[in-house]
């Protein structure tokens, strides 16, 4: 891997990014008479996020079957992350192919999050089973709002990453977002009843199961 390879990734990273933000805007359908907003704070922040993942997984990992995996992935989560921001959405035909891919990848042996361990299959199908179920009883017993794509997108992550790995990276990603939250509801921009999207911290889940070691 030459010194620039990460650069390059994260330029092309941040690329996507502005892309999925000025395609959320658009797509999926908005309701009747919705302006497109312009720039502002959620495209810097998949602009940053896309620059991010892409530069790390470069320097993260160097077989190019593994990382051509992981970045196809991320290209996706990216895309996501902008809808979720934007609409409070993870659409259908993006979760349903990446676990459709998370899928294939697990059964093929291919899973670079799941190579180095003796019951990888088994640990891919907990994980892309129980998380799902455990997000839908958690929120059921707390009263919550999660949605279809949240619990598509779970199933995903579980497939690829596994339990310990899922596990690691769900706790990492809830931490940072409760204090962003934080952060927000003392600016006051966000209050106590604020509707606040799920599919950033499972974005953050993913993100974070890729890079640990």
């Amino acid at each position: 891997m030459t010194d620039v390879a990460p650069l390059l990734a994260a330029v092309a990273g941040a690329a996507l990014g502005l892309a999925a933000d000025r395609l959320s805007v658009r797509w999926p359908a908005h309701e009747q008479g919705y302006r497109p907003r312009g720039i502002d704070w959620r495209t810097l922040v998949v602009v940053a996020a896309g620059a991010a993942i892409f530069g790390a997984l470069v320097v993260r990992w160097s077989e190019p079957r593994e990382l051509a995996i992981l970045l196809v992935f991320a290209a996706a989560l990216v895309v996501l992350l902008a809808t979720d921001l934007d609409q409070k959405m993870l659409p259908d035909l993006v979760t349903l192919p990446l676990v459709g891919l998370a899928g294939v990848v697990l059964l093929l042996g291919w899973s670079p999050l799941l190579a180095d361990r003796e019951m990888a299959l088994l640990s891919g199908l907990g994980a892309g089973v129980g998380a799902p179920l455990l997000l839908l009883l958690s929120d059921r017993l707390l009263g919550g709002d999660l949605g279809g794509g949240d619990v598509k997108l779970a199933a995903a992550i579980g497939l690829l990453a596994g339990a310990s790995r899922m596990f690691a990276g769900f706790l990492g990603a809830s931490l940072g977002f409760a204090l962003v939250l934080l952060v927000l509801m003392a600016a006051g921009r966000v209050g106590r009843r604020t509707a606040v999207p799920f599919g950033p911290v499972l974005v953050g889940t993913a993100f974070i199961a890729m890079l640990v070691h």
